[in-house]
């Protein structure tokens, strides 16, 4: 994963140092071997060893299920160490493709200690939905369209949203988003109660 020029057209990608690091520290906190992270992640031993020696391409898929199965956001596998002051820019960020849907995802703040939420910023092209598996027990997620239409929400109860619509639902059942319009963009918020 290498980061792009800002105004590319290619979104940046992470570092994989920054996964690997992350992954080794939460797998060592939560003290588990590769085995059985991999077992409970529902992903191969090999993958996540090529994750934590910083290699491979991991999606945003393999990323969640990680956090799901150390029982950590999402963010907490992403974010690198933060600055006093941060700025991103329109284009620019930590950003992990998704291997279902054209849809892409961009860390704008992973929460603070003490605090349980991450911000993103969401790009999504009309075609497949992202089908999201549930993220750790008691999350609740919160979404703003900026741009666009997207149908989102838990599996059955799907809403079709427009610019300036707002949604809250449980994040820790599955659910997907589908954008219906070429440019849809939306803010998502997840809390972690």
């Amino acid at each position: 994963m290498t980061d792009s020029a800002p105004g590319s057209g290619t979104p940046p990608r992470l570092p994989l140092d920054w996964i690997a690091a992350s992954l080794r520290r939460e797998r060592t906190r939560a003290g588990l071997s590769l085995s059985e992270l991999a077992k409970r992640a529902g992903i191969a031993k090999s993958t996540l060893s090529q994750l934590e020696a910083a290699s491979g391409n991991p999606s945003v898929e393999t990323i969640w299920a990680l956090g799901v199965a150390l029982g950590v956001p999402f963010s907490a596998l992403v974010e690198p160490p933060a600055p006093a002051v941060r700025v991103i820019r329109a284009g620019e960020g930590p950003s992990v493709a998704s291997e279902q849907a054209n849809y892409v995802a961009t860390l704008l703040s992973a929460c603070p200690p003490g605090a349980r939420r991450d911000i993103y910023a969401l790009r999504a092209e009309p075609g497949a939905a992202r089908e999201s598996e549930p993220h750790i027990p008691g999350s609740v997620e919160h979404l703003i369209v900026s741009s666009g239409r997207v149908k989102a929400g838990p599996r059955g109860e799907s809403v079709e949203l427009g610019p300036g619509d707002y949604m809250t639902y449980r994040g820790d059942v599955p659910h997907a988003y589908e954008a219906l319009l070429p440019g849809t963009t939306f803010v998502l918020i997840m809390q972690h109660i």
